[in-house]
This record gives structure tokens, sequence and C-alpha cells, in this order.
């Protein structure tokens, strides 16, 4: 796992004084703290940041073919690489080194743009070829790696992560306020968008291809839904288990020590479970458990240490305390922007406390997206047949009466998710589902901004590109909508991009088998009423892993890998909360309707409604908008 960082200059030569790129990676080294590399001609700079992985000897980027006409910069892992280089060496290819980054760039020899469609990992490179002076970029199907790019005057600039590009102090700081808009709506800001109005992110799937001149963006895969229901049961049971079992096989291939996140859940417990059973030496895991006033929050620890202790892993916990203040800063530079899923505080640590002992590790990262392990998924099905009570019992008897509970004082979402659900449920399909994911709605979204019309055109696109996400040919059964939307917005830029940032911040490479393309293809054929059936959410997979894990495990409520952030913002983190939004520092940039966000505040601590993910997306982009619009971060060049 790497960083990489590039420029280029569309027209002429490039301006090595204005941007000193000798050093322009150095702002990436905890993406790649083992090796550093460049590349520099008239009309490019391409930068790498290595952490070794595979090949440590002679690994070092950037790597050239054999003529040297051609260049490649890669951060990620191709899995599959050893297969495509023996058919490669076939076809006379030499190969100097022993890395999947030198398979990258002689399959791009040999199949042009197309290489990708043979590549199985995650992964964002670049490719330069100086002979014909054309920039070749792609990101993996998923987004697992994320790639960011701005064009600015004559010049392309690309990078792992913005802070690279932010670095130069005549790029500008303008706030996307769409981007923003969105931000409050989702928690986090979904793909192309950046809160950087210059600065885009690549799409999943997608390539990126500049020559003479001209710029133009491809997708080359997307997953579609054909649910195949001549087929039983088992038949889906046994084709899952095998091609898990590959993945997570294809991804122990490492020269360096790797281990497992393991959170008591099913997902992570069936990576280990397979790790166990694939490798001659303990599988290393690693839990965490939280501290401080956690109220109904669950404790998952003991679930964790029943899999290790069944599997015989070497296994290591942490306990996470309330106090986060300083921690929330390292998050908010790993992210860039705005980022207010509050898992990163248990992600950051687990990734912490991992690299002291490995500098790889696998997650259950995907499992829910697969198998719909979601409360949202359940509310979603059972919205369907709610429809058919009568609207008047709907909205003028049951809604009022859930509506007047208070949340209970425990802090769990029980109470929340019956409000959302009455809301929401008598809307049509691509609407209910909406207002289970948005933070924020309604009225409380026109109150929320100071200047509404300033964010109504952002709101409405953020809304209407979901909406297109849900309708589009891709699925046809409402189900399927549902999770293909999850797919292109929640899965890579809310989930895999937590994953990315707290990991690479703390130099850990982080392995996602559940997220093998070929395994999602074939996931995509399983009718999704194996998947959700009933009230049982995860149905088959539970099936499938039963022999596996211990029937606690498979069989206890999900936690899901978060914080007991909604009791601690009521205690221990009460007083941060109040001193970040304060109204000192709202006032500093006027976006939001302080008697509003007061409300927001009295609310939740007083048990009226629940707004924990409200109320931390508010501190996040304070705390953000404190560090890169008034402060100096990342510093100038």
């Amino acid at each position: 796992m790497c960083g990489i960082f590039g420029i280029l200059n569309l027209k002429g030569q490039l301006d090595v004084c204005r941007f000193g790129v000798p050093n322009s990676t150095d702002i990436l080294r905890h993406r790649g703290p083992d090796d550093f590399g460049s590349y520099i001609d008239s009309s490019v700079y391409l930068g790498h940041r290595r952490l070794s992985i595979i090949d440590l000897k002679t690994g070092k980027q950037p790597i050239f073919n054999e003529d040297g006409s051609k260049c490649i910069i890669f951060n990620g892992e191709v899995f599959n690489f050893q297969e495509i280089r023996k058919d490669l060496e076939t076809r006379g290819h030499h190969f100097s080194t022993n890395s999947d980054t030198e398979t990258i760039l002689h399959s791009y020899e040999e199949w042009g743009n197309s290489c990708v469609d043979r590549f199985r990992g995650m992964f964002a490179f670049a490719i330069w070829d100086l002979v014909e002076k054309k920039l070749f970029i792609a990101r993996d199907r998923l987004g697992i790696k994320p790639l960011f790019y701005a064009l600015i005057g004559d010049a392309l600039y690309f990078a792992s992560e913005m802070k690279a590009i932010l670095q130069y102090s005549f790029f500008p700081r303008e706030m996307d306020m769409d981007a923003l808009g969105a931000y409050f709506m989702l928690s986090y800001i979904p793909a192309p968008m950046t809160i950087s109005r210059h600065i885009r992110k690549l799409l999943p799937g997608h390539t990126l291809e500049v020559k003479s001149g001209k710029v133009a963006i491809n997708q080359y895969w997307d997953l579609k839904f054909h649910p195949d229901h001549t087929k039983d049961e088992n038949y889906f049971i046994d084709g899952f288990m095998g091609l898990l079992e590959e993945a997570v096989k294809l991804r122990l291939i490492s020269d360096v020590p790797l281990g497992a996140f393991l959170s008591g859940g099913i997902d992570s417990g069936t990576i280990v479970a397979l790790m166990s059973g694939l490798s001659t030496e303990p599988v290393r895991t690693f839990n965490i458990g939280f501290g401080g006033n956690t109220g109904g929050f669950l404790d998952e620890r003991g679930f964790a240490r029943e899999v290790a202790e069944r599997y015989g892993a070497i296994h290591q916990e942490y306990e996470v305390t309330p106090d986060v203040t300083g921690v929330v800063t390292d998050i908010v530079k790993a992210f860039d922007e705005p980022f207010a899923d509050s898992s990163t505080i248990p992600s950051y640590y687990v990734s912490k406390i991992t690299r002291q002992h490995v500098t790889v590790a696998l997650s259950g990262l995907g499992g829910d997206e697969l198998f719909g392990g979601y409360e949202r998924y359940l509310g979603f099905r059972l919205a369907g047949a709610y429809r058919r009570i009568p609207w008047v019992i709907r909205e003028k008897v049951v809604r009022p009466l859930i509506e007047a509970l208070p949340e209970r004082r425990d802090g769990h979402y029980t109470v929340n998710h019956l409000k959302r659900f009455v809301r929401s449920a008598s809307m049509q399909d691509d609407l209910c589902y909406l207002n289970f994911v948005f933070m924020v709605g309604g009225e409380k979204r026109e109150r929320l901004f100071a200047d509404p019309k300033v964010f109504k055109d952002g709101l409405e696109h953020c809304e209407q590109m979901m909406v297109d996400y849900f309708r589009a040919e891709n699925a046809s059964d409402p189900m399927d909508r549902v999770f293909y939307l999850d797919m292109k917005t929640w899965l890579p830029e809310d989930i895999l991009a937590c994953t990315d940032r707290t990991s690479m911040w703390h130099s850990l490479e982080v392995r996602v088998p559940f997220l093998d393309h070929k395994l999602m293809e074939f996931c995509a054929t399983i009718p999704n009423g194996l998947k959700v059936k009933g009230w049982e959410k995860k149905h088959l997979l539970k099936k499938a892993v039963s022999n596996l894990l211990p029937a606690g495990v498979i069989n206890h409520r999900k936690q899901g890998f978060d914080s007991p952030m909604t009791k601690w913002l009521q205690t221990d983190l009460k007083p941060f909360v109040l001193d970040v939004l304060s109204n000192r520092n709202l006032s500093k940039h006027g976006l939001f309707n302080i008697e509003t966000v007061n409300t927001i505040l009295s609310e939740h601590f007083n048990r009226v409604e629940i707004h924990d993910k409200l109320i931390w997306a508010l501190v996040m982009f304070q705390l953000w908008f404190n560090l890169y619009i008034e402060g100096d971060f990342p510093a100038s060049s």
C-alpha cells in the first residue's frame, strides 16, 4: 500500500520551481514510510511513497518497462498478479522485479486501457507513456483505494489524498457548497464531489486518460443484479463459500506479517475462521472495546474472544475511552474534508494497535452490503407491508404515538428507528429508503442553514443523484436497487474511505475479501429473499457459516463497528461538543442557524430525539473549517 502524487502540464513545460516537486510526496509519508521515488520530465512529475508489502527488495517505484518508454506509480495490490505474469511471460514480456506493480505495467503494454479488466484487487495507479505523451489513470472497481484529481489552469494534479494537492499555497481553498449540502444529508461527501470546488474524486470502476491535452473519463465496470430463482440455497452457499475462501487465500499473499480485525460479528469472524484454515501459523487478531458511559451499546469483546479461542488466534484488545479530543484532529487531517461517521474512532484505534504488530490486516468489511446486514434493509422490506395498513391509522394513530415517545435513557436507537420508520415508510420506495439514510430531512433541513438558498441546489442535486442510482437499470427488484445504491455511494465514500484513511494514517494495509469483485458478481445472482428473509438479516450468510462460528456470535444483536456516540455526546463528550459548537465558533462562517443548532443539541441532551449523527457532523465540519479554512493545514510549500 502506498501514496501516489502527480502533476501533468497539459500544454507546455512543467514549472519545477513553482511546484517544488522533489519533495511533493513528503506530505503522504504516512501512506508509505519505507521508501520514496519519483520521475520528472518536461511534462510530468510522478511521485511515490512506498509501504513495502510484496517484493521488498526490487519493488521500488516508479517502475519502467524494458525499453524505458513507459513508467508506473501504483497504490494497492493486484492479488492475481502471479497468474497474469505467467501469461505475459508466454507472450514475450521480460520482468526485472517480482512485484505486482510491474505486472500492471506489462499488462498495459499488452492490452492497453482494457488491462484493468484482468486485475483482481484494490488499486489506483498512473502510467506515463514517454513516447506518446499519454497519461493513463485507473481506480479499482469498488473504490477501495482513493484517487483525487484537479484541473487548474494548464495542469492536472492527481493524488491518493487531497492534502498532496492542497499543500500548494496558490491552490484555491474554495468550499463546494453543493458538496457541503450533501455532507449534511449523508455524513460524507459522495463522489465525484469533494469539499473543494476544484478537486474531484475519480469514480470507482473508472479510468482517466490524458492525451494531446484532452481529458477523457470512462467507466470499465459496474455491478448488475440478475437474481437466479432457479437455484436452491445449497447452490448459493457452496458457490459463495468457494469464492470467499479463494478471495481470502489470494489476500494472504504477503512478504510481511499480517493479521485480522476481529469485531465479534459474523463477517470478521468468518474471515478469521477461513484464514485459520489456510495458514500454518496462528492468526493474529485485534479487537476494540469502549469505556466511559456507553449506555445500551453492546460490548462485543466477549464474542471476539470466543472466535479467537476457537481458532487458537493470538488475540489482542484495546479499550477506547471517550477522551477523543486529540484523536479527532488526526481524523480530520486524514480525510482532508468533513467526514462524520463516528466509526472513524474505533477504526483509528484498531489500526493503531494492529500496526504495532503487523503491516497487513484482513477485514470483514462488505458482508453487510452483500447480505443485507443493516437495520435499514429490514425496515425497507417491512415498509411494503406497513403501507397496506390504512393511511388514517398509519398517519393519525400510529405516527403520533411513536413521535411522542422519549428516546431511551441508555442511548439505544430503538425508538429513534421507529420514528424514522413511521415518517418514511408511507413514501414511494426510493424516497422511503433515502429518508432512512438521510441524516437530516424535512423542515429541519431547511432550518439548519442560515441561508437555505445557498444550499438548495446542492441538496436537490444530492437527492436526485441518489434517486438516479436507485432507479438505474442495474437492478429491478426494489431491495436489489437499495443494495446497488449503497454500493455506489455509502460503500466507497463512507465505509471504504473510513477504512483507507484511518488505516493508512498508521501505515497499515487493510484487505477486504468480501469485496472481491468476482464474489460480488456471484452474490448479485442470489435472490434478495435469501439475504433478508422475514425478520432475519443475513439469512444465507448465517446459514453458510453456521459450522464455522459459535452460535452466540451468529445470533446476537448486531452492533456494528461503531462507537457509543449517542451516550458519549450526552455525557463524557458534552463539554467538548458545547465548546466546538459554541456561538463564537459558529459565527466564524455564519453557515448555520445558531438557534437551530442549539435546539438540536438540547433535544439530544434531553432525550427528545437522538441527533448523534447530525451533532457529530457539525463538530467534524467545524474542526475541519478551523484547520483548513482558518488554519494553514496542510502546510504550504
